[in-house]
């Protein structure tokens, strides 16, 4: 057995268990083909990382459970120079395993199905189900031309030659499948998606900027049914270029700084929404397009909220101390997140896990409960 064959054993045994499906593919699977390269995240940016000129680390955090970013902006890894220090904005990854292969259980493909694997990256994801499904029922695709090529070039490396497409998965696509699975997240599911599946066919994904997996069968007037699994997974929110568009918070300069159009205290301490996966689902549901930055500077803390409409909320504090809150625009953003938050604390959950959902032909996502709904659009 190998060095990487020995690495591959024990990632097995930590992303699966002993009677998966999948533990075969990971023990089988060489990651580190895949991700010769990655960066880390640093003070003054990102770092790259080498993995042939440092075998033993690449070996440790190849066959990791663990999240590899490849790119930052619109720099590959594979591109970079050791001096290079892009800011830390990842745009591509190879997801860590376990949640790889979490994806595929909710999915629950079989042999002699054909799968789309929306969001190609490292080319990691397409291998396990070639190794489990065969390299001819594997279609997988990605906005990147660079990503697809390169994953293309690793997959024939390691035995597999699926089908490989440059395409925004969010319009036309290029067959149809009993399965799709994206490992990038979308702010509402494409109604490609819905044609290109077949009559009894499944599709699993997660939306932009909260932490629900969707998993729903194909329903016999063109949508689908299902519910929120019991479950939670945050991806990168799909592209449509070389990046994504510039943040709020660098077009918004004068959230920064600006006493807004309200100052108020605020009722609780700051919190980095971006970690509170729970709170952040909320948010975004109740308030589309909504984005958060958080700095911290000693035991000094600021968080912002932006919108698209040109609300902000930026609340500072130490630690538990109430925040001085400043609000700015049509919305009051943080006071709306003071909302969820009490509801958090008078109810001790916020729900949403294993409620029902109802996917529309065109896309348009309700989640239901009882008398309550939502509806993603």
């Amino acid at each position: 057995m190998t060095a990487w064959q020995q690495h591959a054993e024990a990632l097995a045994d930590e992303a699966t268990h002993p009677q998966s499906r999948w533990r075969d593919a990971v023990r089988s699977t060489p990651r580190h083909r895949f991700v010769p390269r990655w960066w880390q995240p640093a003070k003054d940016g990102a770092l790259l990382a080498d993995g042939p000129s440092a075998p033993s680390r690449w070996m440790r955090a190849a066959y990791s459970d663990t999240t590899l970013v490849t790119r930052v902006g619109a720099l590959h890894a594979d591109h970079a120079g050791p001096d290079d220090r892009p800011a830390w904005w990842p745009t591509a990854s190879s997801t860590l395993p376990s949640l790889v292969v979490q994806m595929f259980r909710h999915a629950r493909p079989e042999p002699g199905m054909d799968v789309l694997d929306v969001g190609t990256g490292s080319g990691y994801a397409a291998a396990l189900l070639c190794h489990r499904l065969g390299e001819h029922r594997v279609t997988s695709v990605d906005v990147d031309p660079y990503l697809t090529q390169v994953a293309r070039e690793r997959l024939a490396e390691a035995g597999h030659r699926p089908l490989l497409m440059t395409s925004d998965a969010t319009g036309d696509l290029p067959g149809t499948y009993d399965r799709i699975v994206a490992t990038v997240s979308v702010s509402r599911v494409p109604a490609s998606w819905l044609a290109a599946l077949r009559p009894g066919g499944r599709l699993v994904t997660t939306i932009t900027g909260t932490s629900l997996v969707i998993g729903a069968d194909k329903s016999a007037d063109g949508g689908a049914v299902g519910r929120v699994e019991r479950d939670w997974a945050g991806f990168m929110g799909v592209r449509h270029g070389s990046d994504y568009p510039p943040r709020l918070i660098t077009r918004s300069p004068h959230a920064r700084c600006d006493d807004g159009d309200e100052i108020t205290t605020g009722r609780y301490p700051v919190l980095d929404v971006a970690e509170a996966w729970e709170v952040k689902t909320q948010l975004v549901l109740a308030l589309p397009g909504i984005e958060t930055h958080f700095e911290e500077d000693g035991e000094r803390r600021t968080a912002w909220l932006l919108h698209p409409d040109g609300s902000w909320a930026r609340a500072e504090g130490r630690w538990t101390d109430p925040p001085t809150v400043h609000q700015s625009g049509p919305r009051r953003l943080w006071t709306e997140l003071e909302r969820i938050r009490h509801k958090l604390n008078m109810e001790g959950s916020l729900g949403l896990y294993g409620y029902r959902v109802r996917i529309e032909p065109d896309g348009t996502c309700q989640i239901a409960r009882g008398d309550w709904a939502i509806t993603i659009e």
